[in-house]
């Protein structure tokens, strides 16, 4: 595939690895490294096969973990008294620290958020009512490792289905950002794993897992979830929508 995805969304290698501890309820203090490793390759193994541009720092984070998965499973020298380091230690230190980081950056995004509201613009009738509609429901934004966990199983469920292929059809990133731009004009939003069901064939998956992730790229749509690991809700990005001419 000649398409290359050169994207500003992506998440970190360690944002993966929280990712990955909160999805198996992992205490961040006791992570178990063979199966977090396994499963970090397995999401590495789907950026490569969609040619992303961002594989190298999360192959360098693949190294550490493999390299303190071997470090576990050497016995124990019997010349030292002392009990072994855990080769854990410096890993479990990162990642509290990162995740520190970011629960502060979160709370002044919200304070932030609170301080625009001391001041708010004056709205009319209308929008109150839209506001009003859009509060009876909260959704959070997903993340990218959501998004590739919903497109690997769309992939698997693939390999289950015996499918007859008639005849050759070819699919583009950019008829498929057509498609999808189509179907949020006929209704509010889309069922990620709705639209993956639709697909023929692994390829097509492909080519509508990357319309999507090129469609977040130019704002023009946005990936909510109502909890976390929820089914992932695509929506248009309401501040990149040209309204009517009048």
């Amino acid at each position: 595939m000649s398409y290359k995805l050169k994207l500003d969304i992506f998440e970190g290698p360690l944002d993966l690895l929280l990712y990955l501890i909160k999805k198996n309820d992992i205490d961040i203090c006791d992570i178990p490294i063979a199966e977090i490793t396994e499963q970090y390759l397995e999401y590495i193994e789907m950026m490569k096969m969609l040619d992303l541009d961002v594989v190298g720092d999360f192959l360098v984070m693949a190294a550490t973990l493999m390299q303190i998965k071997s470090r576990m499973l050497l016995p124990p020298d019997p010349t030292v008294e002392q009990p072994p380091e855990d080769p854990r230690e410096e890993l479990i230190r990162r990642l509290q620290e990162y995740q520190m980081f970011k629960e502060v950056a979160e709370q002044l995004k919200n304070r932030e958020a609170a301080r625009q509201d001391l001041f708010p613009r004056r709205i009319d009738a209308e929008q109150v009512e839209e506001l009003k509609e859009e509060a009876k429901e909260i959704y959070f934004e997903a993340s990218l490792f959501d998004l590739i966990s919903a497109f690997t199983k769309a992939l698997r469920k693939v390999k289950e289905q015996t499918v007859y292929e008639v005849e050759k059809e070819e699919y583009t990133v950019d008829r498929k950002i057509h498609d999808i731009l189509h179907l949020l004009l006929e209704q509010p939003q889309i069922i990620l794993t709705q639209l993956f069901a639709k697909a023929r064939s692994k390829l097509e998956i492909i080519v509508i897992f990357m319309a999507i992730l090129e469609l977040i790229r130019l704002k023009e749509i946005v990936v909510l979830q109502k909890r976390l690991f929820d089914e992932i809700i695509v929506v248009r990005n309401k501040e990149n929508v040209i309204p009517p001419r009048i």
